[in-house]
């Protein structure tokens, strides 16, 4: 099932700022999202999540579901590298960590309490739960390669292209070229809203 996003408004405190969005996603397919910052990128990624509502529009999401990497790592300094995946695997419904500790480089560190991580390791892990969800499943990547060196962007390039291949789609807000073969690039300077709304005022279609 494809990921829809039509005629999407987003507000954030109360204003307006992206209005018309309207693209599509078909299985294998990733979507790079481009504009200044302030536009909204990370407005519109938290409203396809769920996790705030929109002004108007219609948002379709595939059977797989989503999984959300935020500016926010969301990972717990107290817990290890591994019991921090297990916490999000049994969250996702996956039934094990060893894949995702591979993708991220991360199986020699699986120990390690997480608050003695560096910032890049401490974003890999972040970016680890990406790799517990469903193969069909939209990969919603809010900057992923902050605080991270060239080798460990390779890795997050590595990981999207094979979820890709296995399925899943992946929108992601970037300013970095990442390697991802066909993936399409939507500017979302062409949908900034020009006025103030209350918030929440229009119905979701």
């Amino acid at each position: 099932m494809a990921a829809e996003v039509q005629n999407l408004t987003c507000a954030r405190g109360g204003i307006a700022v992206l209005s018309g969005v309207t693209f599509a996603l078909s299985p294998g397919q990733a979507l790079i999202l481009r504009g200044p910052n302030g536009v909204g990128k990370t407005t519109l990624l938290r409203c396809i999540a769920g996790l705030q509502p929109v002004i108007a529009g219609r948002v379709r999401l595939p059977e797989a579901g989503v999984v959300y990497a935020a500016h926010a790592d969301g990972v717990k300094g107290m817990l290890s590298v591994a019991e921090n995946l297990r916490f999000w695997a049994a969250v996702q419904g996956a039934r094990g960590i060893d894949a995702a500790l591979q993708a991220m480089d991360l199986a020699a560190l699986a120990d390690r309490p997480a608050q003695n991580l560096s910032a890049g390791q401490r974003r890999r892990l972040g970016l680890a739960r990406l790799c517990l969800g469903g193969s069909g499943a939209l990969w919603l990547m809010d900057e992923p390669t902050v605080s991270l060196d060239a080798a460990s962007v390779g890795l997050v390039e590595r990981a999207v292209v094979a979820h890709l291949a296995r399925g899943g789609m992946a929108l992601i807000a970037t300013h970095l070229d990442l390697r991802v073969p066909g993936a399409a690039v939507l500017d979302l300077s062409a949908f900034r809203a020009t006025a103030q709304l209350d918030a929440f005022a229009g119905p979701v279609e």
